[in-house]
């Protein structure tokens, strides 16, 4: 580390400083390498479970190969590394989202892309197929029971997701593809919950992709776009 200089070439922090400074640096990539494989290790674990959260804190330590001792001086329980994980899910669905509509021309099609790409990482996948732990396969489980549970630490954890379709929203409105008298952090709220929990709909509608012959995503995608009233 080069220490900073003042005007006349002097160090503007002691050696001391510096060399603690150093110290704080190197821990804090030691934490943050052993939080990143007890994530690792969670992921596995609910790519393999059912609910995607029937595992206990011991089995992470476990497949993390570290301790116990130190699981707990990073996480207060089972709950915090769940948030954790939601967190990494959304992170990982931000960076797909915007490579998938950076490829779409315009912006009501980048819209588009974005609710079909969202919901196809929100459905239920079949588990223990992947060879490496899918970060967006925990996201749908994970945001049910945080989004009714733990509202306010789900809102947090969705913000980059937030961003990214109100900056969307934006340019429609932008384009005149869009209505501009509405809230765009309401309606990013209200398309995100519709989203994640339309994702499961087969449970209250009874029917799937399979038996209407019409892709869900873009059966929602028409229905947020365009609503109900019959096109003229």
């Amino acid at each position: 580390m080069t220490p900073d200089v003042d005007g006349n070439g002097a160090p503007t922090q002691s050696w001391r400083e510096l060399a603690v400074e150093r110290s704080l640096d190197s821990a804090r990539v030691r934490a943050e390498t052993r939080v990143q494989r007890f994530i690792d290790a969670a992921l596995e674990l609910v790519d393999e479970s059912e609910t995607g959260r029937d595992f206990t804190v011991q089995e992470v330590v476990e497949r993390s190969g570290q301790s116990l001792r130190s699981f707990y001086q990073h996480f207060g329980g089972k709950q915090e590394l769940l948030l954790a994980l939601f967190e990494e899910s959304v992170r990982s669905a931000v960076e797909l989202v915007r490579q998938k509509v950076a490829a779409e021309r315009t912006p009501r099609d980048r819209l588009r892309r974005f609710v079909v790409t969202y919901h196809e990482m929100c459905r239920p996948g079949r588990r223990g197929r992947s060879k490496r732990p899918s970060p967006t396969r925990a996201l749908a489980e994970l945001a049910h029971q945080l989004l009714t549970t733990q509202p306010a630490e789900a809102a947090r954890a969705f913000a980059p997701l937030v961003a990214v379709f109100e900056q969307l929203l934006d340019e429609a409105v932008e384009a005149g593809v869009v209505r501009g008298d509405l809230a765009p952090r309401r309606v990013a709220g209200v398309v995100l919950e519709a989203i994640t929990f339309d994702a499961f709909s087969t449970a209250i509608g009874g029917l799937s992709a399979e038996e209407t012959g019409v892709d869900p995503a873009e059966e929602l995608w028409d229905l947020l776009f365009d609503g109900l009233a019959p096109r003229t």
